[in-house]
This record gives C-alpha cells, sequence and structure tokens, in this order.
C-alpha cells in the first residue's frame, strides 16, 4: 500500500487518505466565506470520487462570490454534510489498465455538465461542473456538445492518442461531423473532437443514469417513490386486508374471477401473482396507494397509461388498468390543467340560408391599425351572408354609437333595405342597449356570437383575413395610407370569384359583371326588358342558394370529420376553458401556469344544438354565461372547488388577468456593454405570492402606481 499526495494506493485501487477522512469528520459548519472556500478546497480536490460534486456543492459555491451576503441556512447545512457523509462513504476507483476500452458517459442539464470514465465496466472517474453564466444560454444541442468537449479536456491524459467510445443521450450528435450548418463555437469544438480517435453514440437518457445524474437530480422511480413515502403500515395493513379479504363472506366482494387460485402466499405471509403483490378491495388501500402514486410530489399526477405501467410491476388487483383510468379520469386537478388531445366537441351548426339579398348580414371591427391622416384606425366590416358583397367602412375605434347608426343607415339601410337578423361577436358597441333599441325598433334580430367562440362569426372572420392581406398588398406596392386604398380594395373584393356562389359578390348583388379595365368588353348593356330582368334575378337567387347549400355539405362534412358530437343535460357539472396565457410578456417568456379550466359550474340551460347557459358564480359576471360545448369538459370529479375564483381575475374573452401588488426589491443586471435595472414584483397569482425579476423602465410605463406608492412611502419617512 503506497500514499500519494492524499490518496492511498493498493492493488484494489484508489481510496481517500484515512486522516483526510477524520479531518472532514471533525469539520465544523463554516462561518465565513473564508470558510467556506477551504473546505470546498478540500472537498473538491476529491471531487473525482463523489458523483455530481458541483450540484451538491452549488448552494456552498454561491456564498463565495464577491458581493453575496454570508448567508448560511438549512439547504447549505444539508449540503455540507451529505458532502461530508459522500467523502466519507467514497467509492473505490478503479486504475487503468492499458490504454484500451475506455468509454465516456457524457450527459448536461441547465444545473451542469456531467460525465464519468470507465474501462471494462469499472469506473475510473467521476467529473462533473457547474454551468458557467454564458452557458445558461446555451441550447440543449451545445450543452451537449459541450459536456462532451468537457469531457475530452478533463481525461486529456486517458484519451488522446487512444480509440475510446462516447455515449451520449442527444442523438443528433452521433451526426455532428455531417452537418453542414455549424456556428463559430459548434466549429471550434469538431475541431478539438477531430483531434481524438473517438466514437459517439447515441445512449438513452434512461440508460445513461450514471452521467444524468451528474448533471441533474437522479430520476427516481414513482414506484420506489411510493413505497419510500407510503407509511411503513402499508405491509402489514396489505397483510391483514389479504386474510380478511380471502374469508368466505368477503370473497364474492373481490370479483377475483378465478384469479384467487393463482395468487400464492411467499416467504413474508402476502399473497403475490408471480412477483406482484395482491391489493385487495378490502380496507381501502387501493385508493391509498392510487393516491400516491398520483398525487404526492414524487408522481405529480400522470397519465392512467403512465401510472399503470409503474404500479404494475409491483401491485396488481383485478381490472387494475381500468380502475386507474377511472381515478385519473376524476381527477379534478388533472381536469383543470392538462391539455385535450381529442377532437373538439360539438359537430358544425350552420345558420339557416337566407331568402334573399342583405336580408340576413354579418358585421366585426379591425382595430388597432395605423392611424390616418383623418384619424381613422378601425374598419367595420359589414357582409351579405347571401352574395358574399361586403362593406368596408373607415371609422375611429373611439366613434360613439349615435355616429356608427348614421354610417349604418346610410351604408346599408338606405342601400339594401332593412335586414332580418344580424350576426356579431359580442362587442361592447353591439351588446350597448342603444344599439339594441335601435334595431327592435327596425325590427333586426341581434344574433350575437357564444363567449369565446369566433367561429359562430366564421363569415366575418374570413373576409377580415382577407381584407388585411389585401391592404397590406396594397401599401406595399402603391404606398401611402390604407384608407385610401380601402374604396378600391372593395371593389377588387366584391368583383372577385367566390368559390361557395361560384360567382362575383357584385354579379350576384345586381345580376350582372361588373365593369372594370380588364373586362370592360364583356359588359353591354342590358337587352332584356323589366319582368324578364326580374325573372332572370330571381333565377340567379334560386342558383345562388343551391350553390351555398352543396358548399355548407361540404364544409359541414370536412369539418365534422375533426370533431366529436358531444351533449350535456341541464344539471350537470362542466368545466370551462380559460386562455392560460398572463397579461404580461416577462423577458419575453409568458407564464404558463394558470389552470387550463376553471369551474366546475352547473349547465342551467340549453341553447341550441351546441350551446349551454351556466351558473357563473359574481365572480364572472362580467363574462357572458352562454358557452359553446367546445369550451366545456364534463367534470367527473366529486371534489369541491379547488381554486377560490376570489383570487383569479378573468376579462370579458376568458383570458387570465394578472397584475402586480408591490416592488419588493431592485438590482442591476450587468451585461457586457450596459447595465439594466431590475425590480422584484409580487404579482396576485392564485397560487400564492408569486415573484419575477422584470425590467423597471417597462414596469413603470405600465405601472406607474407602484412607482408613485414608494416614492409617496420615503417622503413619509
Amino acid at each position: 500500500m503506497n500514499q500519494f499526495l492524499g490518496h492511498v494506493v493498493n492493488e484494489q485501487g484508489i481510496h481517500l487518505d484515512p486522516a483526510k477522512i477524520e479531518a472532514i469528520k471533525n469539520w465544523e459548519a463554516p462561518k465565513t466565506p473564508t470558510e467556506v472556500r477551504q473546505f470546498l478546497g478540500l472537498a473538491g480536490y476529491y471531487r473525482r470520487f463523489i458523483e455530481g460534486f458541483s450540484k451538491i456543492a452549488q448552494s456552498l459555491t454561491s456564498l463565495t462570490h464577491k458581493d453575496k451576503k454570508f448567508d448560511w441556512g438549512d439547504k447549505q447545512e444539508a449540503a455540507f454534510n451529505l458532502l461530508k457523509q459522500k467523502l466519507c462513504t467514497a467509492p473505490i476507483l478503479s486504475l487503468p489498465e492499458g490504454c484500451d476500452d475506455f468509454v465516456v458517459y457524457c450527459d448536461a442539464s441547465k444545473q451542469g455538465l456531467g460525465c464519468v470514465l470507465m474501462q471494462r465496466e469499472k469506473v475510473i472517474a467521476y467529473a462533473s461542473r457547474q454551468l458557467k453564466v454564458h452557458e445558461k444560454n446555451y441550447t440543449t444541442h451545445d450543452l451537449e456538445l459541450g459536456a462532451v468537449v468537457f469531457a475530452l479536456k478533463i481525461w486529456r491524459h486517458y484519451l488522446y492518442g487512444t480509440k475510446c467510445t462516447i455515449f451520449t443521450d442527444h442523438k443528433s450528435l452521433q451526426h455532428i461531423f455531417d452537418q453542414k450548418e455549424l456556428n463559430m463555437r459548434q466549429r471550434r469544438w469538431v475541431e478539438l473532437i477531430g483531434d481524438y480517435d473517438c466514437a459517439i453514440k447515441y445512449h438513452p437518457g434512461k440508460a445513461n443514469v450514471v452521467a444524468d445524474a451528474l448533471s441533474r437530480k437522479e430520476t427516481t422511480k414513482r414506484v420506489r417513490a411510493l413505497q419510500l413515502t407510503i407509511h411503513s403500515e402499508l405491509p402489514n395493513q396489505i397483510l391483514n386486508a389479504q386474510q380478511e379479504a380471502l374469508k368466505a363472506e368477503n370473497l364474492t366482494l373481490e370479483a377475483m374471477r378465478g384469479m384467487d387460485k393463482q395468487i400464492k402466499a411467499k416467504d413474508d405471509g402476502a399473497y403475490y401473482l408471480m412477483d406482484r403483490i395482491w391489493i385487495p378491495r378490502y380496507g381501502g388501500l387501493r385508493e391509498v396507494v392510487m393516491d400516491e402514486a398520483h398525487k404526492s410530489r414524487y408522481s405529480v399526477h400522470p397519465g392512467s397509461d403512465k401510472m399503470y405501467h409503474d404500479l404494475k410491476t409491483t401491485y396488481w388487483w383485478p381490472n387494475m388498468k381500468a380502475e386507474i383510468a377511472t381515478y385519473v379520469s376524476k381527477c379534478l386537478t388533472c381536469s383543470k390543467v392538462k391539455v385535450e388531445y381529442q377532437k373538439p366537441s360539438g359537430l358544425l351548426q350552420q345558420p339557416e340560408l337566407p331568402m334573399w339579398k342583405w336580408e340576413q348580414i354579418s358585421m366585426d371591427f379591425i382595430t388597432k391599425l395605423p392611424k390616418t391622416a383623418s384619424g381613422c384606425d378601425t374598419i367595420w366590416v359589414i357582409v351579405d351572408r347571401l352574395t358574399k358583397s361586403a362593406h368596408f367602412l373607415p371609422i375611429k375605434e373611439t366613434d360613439k354609437l349615435d355616429k356608427l347608426t348614421r354610417i349604418y343607415l346610410k351604408e346599408v339601410v338606405t342601400r339594401h333595405g332593412v335586414p332580418i337578423s344580424i350576426i356579431s361577436d359580442r362587442d361592447s358597441r353591439f351588446t350597448s342597449h342603444f344599439w339594441k333599441s335601435l334595431h327592435k325598433a327596425l325590427g333586426t334580430r341581434l344574433d350575437m356570437s357564444t363567449a369565446y367562440h369566433p367561429q359562430t362569426d366564421g363569415q366575418s372572420e374570413r373576409t377580415i383575413q382577407t381584407l388585411e392581406d389585401m391592404l397590406r398588398a396594397c401599401v406595399i406596392d402603391f404606398g401611402s395610407s390604407w384608407e385610401s386604398h380601402l374604396p378600391l380594395v372593395e371593389f377588387s373584393y366584391n368583383n372577385s370569384y367566390h368559390t361557395s356562389i361560384q360567382a362575383a359578390p357584385f354579379e350576384a348583388l345586381y345580376g350582372r359583371k361588373c365593369r372594370s379595365p380588364i373586362c370592360w368588353a364583356e359588359v353591354g348593356d342590358s337587352q332584356l326588358t323589366g319582368p324578364e330582368l326580374v325573372h332572370e334575378t330571381t333565377e340567379k337567387i334560386v342558383q345562388i342558394r343551391k350553390r351555398m347549400a352543396a358548399a355548407r355539405d361540404r364544409q359541414k362534412s370536412y369539418a365534422d370529420k375533426r370533431r366529436k358530437p358531444l351533449e350535456f343535460q341541464v344539471g350537470d357539472r362542466v368545466l370551462l376553458k380559460v386562455s392560460p396565457w398572463k397579461g404580461v410578456i416577462r423577458f419575453g417568456k409568458r407564464g404558463k401556469l394558470n389552470p387550463r379550466y376553471i369551474g366546475p359550474f352547473e349547465i342551467t340551460k340549453r341553447i341550441g344544438p351546441v350551446a349551454y347557459e351556466l351558473n357563473l358564480p359574481v365572480e364572472l359576471s362580467s363574462v357572458h354565461n352562454v358557452f359553446h360545448i367546445s369550451n366545456l369538459k364534463k367534470c367527473l370529479s366529486d371534489e369541491t372547488l379547488v381554486i377560490p375564483l376570489e383570487e383569479i381575475q378573468i376579462d370579458e374573452q376568458l383570458n387570465f388577468v394578472e397584475e402586480p401588488v408591490e416592488v419588493m426589491d431592485r438590482e442591476t443586471k450587468k451585461l457586457k456593454l450596459s447595465k439594466i435595472p431590475i425590480v422584484k414584483v409580487r404579482w396576485n397569482s392564485q397560487r400564492g405570492p408569486e415573484f419575477t425579476w422584470e425590467r423597471e423602465d417597462q414596469m413603470k410605463q405600465k405601472y406607474p402606481h407602484l412607482f408613485a406608492e414608494q416614492t409617496n412611502t420615503g417622503n413619509a419617512s
């Protein structure tokens, strides 16, 4: 046995020096950054013996930074004790034998880089390090490639000039030498790798556990976590429940279907099917097992298939897969947060075909356009549902309803008469008392879309999309403001062929083609008499209605292929889909942790084939209470409401609205060429206090009241 530089080398391999182990055992907790550096210096010297050294030491390393307050807490104490424990129980590392058969396993994560050097299935050394500040911005591909480079550099004395195999869980690295487009960093690394005689191969992350553990927390199977977290009395409870369930009076309730003859008792007295312990229905232990496998912190609501595959290796009971699927379907948390991968609910429902021109119309607004010289920033789009002819009217977003009424009477009523019905969204202008009273006096029915379902007025939405494309093209090709192009855009739209009516809207409306620079020769004076003209116009309308009916049938056939039929009953409890985005973009990333559904709410009335009225609480009084079926999901859970609605703010479009409550702290983010003041903000999150760092200038611009309050507080003090 030889001692050399704090190591003991013998025929078994390399050990830690026992004298150093004794010093580590008696090392007291550091009280200053200098003492932390001293401990990390000794521990770091032996880091080759410790899996995941960088990750364990991360909280201690942060205490050694300049301008960092020394705050020794539970996290640092736990890391300190864990390092001492691992150093005192360090494994024996093998010595390399020759220069062949070296294998390196590499992995990277957002915490750090990790790698393991092995030879003939024996561990030679571990290596890991934390990410540098700039490396935290690397892509996953670059991080994984960086882990390979890190391993080659740190073990150059072993690997240079020898053949070795490098395993990574990032599949694309196998073809790194075949990639045509590389950035400067990747080119530099590829040149370095080219100096070694190594082959990069793919090794799935699940199999690459050792290197994966060095760069992140080791993945723990849910079933193992289950065995650790369920109280220690579970084996005895299972044994007692099995004995009671096998009694004659209880066995029929177990519904074993003959499987009771196949379960066998083992040495521990418990009954097993093969190697899977039988969980009887008696005693309610199945619910205990499923609760822990689904709702614990080690599981975090897996789907029914994943949960079944995790549990089936250890447990068994009759109809296990179906019971797990039923259990998961009744989990209220899963219902609220998980996205649906099924077809949307509700078959396509189409409004009835109009009988005559401009009897039934649809309307909507295009808002937030660049303001023109006349102050217009909005286009009012009005479309006839039969002939598809449209009017595009420039207005101001701030125009009062009386002005809109005058425009409506001038452009629609005086030209086409009073329509029978108007389809629109639930814009505040259309839901106002004045607008409703006007059309009640004119005898026009207002058909408004259900909440958060713009597809109800699909015709206006499609026309708006076409109009926006035409305006963009005009502005690019001809310049000047969009308002100057709008009349000719309207002319072009109305004179363009529409597939559904197999004619241009102008021709469908007036019975003849419109004179234009490209087809003026086709348009002559009409040779028809009055009665003949009326007859031809009527015939055209009949033809258009037939063409529209055929087009509608095609559209419904296509749409229903991508939808599923679904119906609810009055009294059913349903969850309501909401937008999961927060209203504020935080350093370019939107908060996505709001629930996807809220509720449950009771259905009070069925409104048509695919719309339902819900009994909404007072907190949602601003939201219209009629919803399309695609925004609803049946609630199977018997649990009460989990998220209190008074802690949630939702706008009329069913978007979450989160507001900042106060500024908690200030810092300056230092970049290479600039400094950015940032503030720590507390938000009114429904999950309790939530803090984020935001740019101070952006927050001042959007929420000046937060800084006014601080100024007033400072003056008062």
